[in-house]
């Protein structure tokens, strides 16, 4: 037994508490208590969101006492980030300190995991049905004293007779029907609904009459977890839902979580308990908001990213964090709802879409099924946006696909002012050429910053921050204006006409309201990203011996809220015809949908990813100097003819100074155009 000595911890304003071993990492201490203190770095140093305040003095209805002494001093990467980002007087990092002695320990608001505004909706996508479970209601032969036959046996005789269209096969029937069918049958005087799956498989019985049963389409996010219910008879979408993936405490990129189990010993298996108890949670609520019940889900269909995939399936994806990336499984899989440990019925299977490649996952392969690239002659540019970005390029003939790594940026991660889709967050927002002065919406309001009684509609949120759509059209507005160059530079010189323009040390800010401010830093952050994701797209364009692509679907709840024209004035996506930029919604999870609804696009999605090409970028030659060139807005060489037809952009310069590799020195020439409307 382990003398090693205990320390109680508080948390406020959660009231969670409990005892810890005395030198307990304080942020893996809140973990273990359950407290979701938030962290983008994985415990770094770096992110500064698991600040903390502590409790000092006498806490009687503890029964303890609390002092900053109570936590380790500050260690030397804590001391950095605080002379370099500063920290309230008494502030710490929670991932930086250990427990002492008792302590109470305050997470402020902006440290904790706050309830997304998940935007992650069913869609009105028509699918033909075809479910893999069906109900069957049936009559049957009661026992005979001339005639002995088995319940089972003339259960399986009824549903053959009066259900031939749905049976196939040899039928045969799960243990935990047929311990109750004798039950079953005789509390429903010989009629039983039976749920048949895949034409030969008993896996559930009701007495008398059930005409409704659940599926649900669930889509794992890194940082979203959203469920579609679905009625297995009709297709009818019941419930739609989602919450935030409880995984983010372990960190909020998908390599954070990689290393998180990489460091900790049972790590993986932590974060698969984790993300396990979130979708019992969202189908939970999902049932309930369908007027029905876990118990009602026979079928549940998953897809997510492939470290996603592999935590959900209890699988270490470590092997996921280095070269050469190898999946566990990339094909389809099957099992029962109970081995995820899911409290579901019985019967309840779980279908799991397969993975394309290493960083390229089922949620891509679920947009593939979606948006159906193979079945057209032109040219579709899928793009997945997440803190992996995930990328399909083709057409019926040919289809390539990749992963580039744009990290959490693009979600209003690395952004100093940077948050989720909540309330309280600018997501909109428009300057004015002439004056430089900003108007902006926040999320949970449709009132804009100019408008009369913008004041009072955002009394009770206030302005918390930005988010990814918010960011991403504000740069763009920035650059249009001329407050930032091509290059991503924010001029200084304009700091004479307005006041939004302030010295930030040796860079300069935009200042959009008190709180509020783009840094040099998170114009650069934008950039790095943008420039992962654009050489991704031109590798595979360059595969494809493509110029220009017909038409780009934006999946994803970022691709959503997205503005396409902002999003192309940055580079983000090529250039094409505005219109042909296609905000697609939540085309995993409709993907995941179909997949549900309709058992034939499991055959289909199983048959079309082993014809997909996978490219890892991490190899190529070319990805350097298209991430080089593309670090420019919109673009150091590209002039996007389709977009200077529709929008004035500033003049730029389109000289190609990156070397090549056959001549390092030489710097290839260029010109300079105005882009005009």
């Amino acid at each position: 037994m382990s003398d090693q000595q205990e320390v109680k911890i508080v948390f406020t304003p959660s009231g969670r508490q409990g005892q810890v071993a005395k030198g307990t990492n304080l942020l893996q201490a809140a973990r273990q208590l359950g407290v979701d203190i938030d962290s983008v770095c994985g415990g770094r140093a770096m992110c500064g969101r698991c600040q903390i305040d502590v409790g000092e003095g006498q806490f009687a209805k503890h029964g303890l006492t609390s002092s900053a002494a109570s936590l380790s001093a500050a260690s030397a990467s804590e001391a950095r980030y605080a002379e370099k980002r500063g920290l309230p007087d008494g502030r710490r990092l929670a991932c930086q300190c250990s427990v002492e002695d008792n302590l109470v320990v305050d997470v402020p608001a902006t440290s904790q995991v706050h309830n997304q505004l998940v935007r992650k909706a069913a869609d009105n996508r028509v699918i033909a049905l075809n479910p893999p479970v069906r109900l069957c209601f049936i009559e049957v032969r009661e026992p005979d004293m001339h005639e002995p036959s088995g319940d089972l046996r003339r259960v399986i005789e009824a549903l053959q007779v009066q259900w031939p269209d749905r049976i196939a096969g040899e039928v045969r029937c799960a243990l935990h029907v047929l311990q109750g069918l004798q039950s079953c049958l005789r509390k429903g005087k010989w009629q039983i609904t039976v749920a048949v799956r895949g034409g030969n498989q008993i896996i559930a019985v009701w007495p008398s009459l059930k005409t409704q049963i659940l599926g649900a389409a669930i889509d794992v996010g890194s940082t979203t977890i959203s469920a579609q219910l679905c009625d297995m008879n009709t297709g009818e979408v019941l419930a739609a839902t989602g919450i935030m993936n409880p995984q983010i405490r372990f960190g909020e990129d998908l390599m954070s979580r990689v290393s998180y189990g990489l460091r900790n010993e049972g790590g993986a298996a932590e974060m698969t308990k984790s993300v396990r108890e979130g979708l019992q949670q969202l189908l939970e609520g999902g049932a309930k908001q369908a007027g029905m019940t876990p118990e009602d889900v026979l079928e549940v269909v998953l897809v997510g990213n492939p470290v996603m995939h592999h935590l959900l399936l209890g699988i270490d994806p470590i092997e996921l964090g280095g070269a050469p990336f190898a999946l566990a499984i990339d094909t389809a899989t099957e099992m029962r709802a109970s081995e995820l440990d899911l409290k579901l019925h019985a019967g309840s299977m779980v279908y799991v879409l397969p993975c394309i490649a290493g960083h390229v996952g089922a949620d891509a392969a679920g947009v593939v099924l979606a948006e159906a690239p193979q079945n057209r002659e032109d040219f579709s540019l899928l793009i997945d946006v997440g803190t992996n970005a995930e990328i399909v390029l083709g057409n019926k003939d040919r289809l390539l696909a990749a992963s580039s790594p744009t990290g959490p940026a693009f979600e209003g991660a690395q952004i100093s002012a940077g948050q989720r889709a909540a309330p309280g967050a600018i997501e909109r927002l428009r300057i004015d050429p002439e004056t430089l002065e900003p108007r902006y919406s926040v999320i949970g309001s449709d009132i804009w910053s100019d408008q009369e009684g913008f004041e009072e509609a955002v009394k009770n949120t206030g302005i918390t921050g930005i988010c990814g759509s918010g960011i991403i059209e504000t740069l763009g507005e920035m650059y249009l204006t001329g407050i930032i160059t091509a290059e991503g530079v924010i001029d200084g010189s304009l700091a004479s006409r307005t006041d939004r323009i302030q010295q930030d040390g040796r860079t300069f800010k935009y200042q959009i309201t008190d709180t509020v401010s783009v840094l040099q830093n998170d114009v650069r952050a934008i950039q790095l990203a943008k420039a992962a994701l654009h050489a991704g797209f031109r590798l595979l364009m360059d595969k494809m011996a493509l110029s220009k692509v017909d038409r780009v679907i934006l999946a994803g709840a970022f691709g959503s809220y997205i503005d396409p024209k902002y999003a192309m004035i940055l580079g983000i996506v090529p250039d094409c015809s505005l219109d042909k930029v296609i905000a697609a919604g939540n085309s995993a999870g409709a993907g995941a949908r179909m997949a549900l609804l309709n058992i034939d696009q499991r055959q289909t999605i199983e048959e079309t990813v082993r014809q997909i090409e996978k490219i890892e970028t991490a190899v190529e030659a070319d990805f350097q100097n298209h991430f080089v060139r593309a670090m420019a807005f919109p673009h150091k060489t590209d002039p996007y003819p389709c977009l200077s037809a529709a929008v004035t952009l500033p003049v730029r310069d389109l000289s190609d100074n990156v070397a090549s590799e056959d001549n390092p020195g030489r710097r290839r020439g260029g010109r300079r155009v105005r882009n005009n409307a």
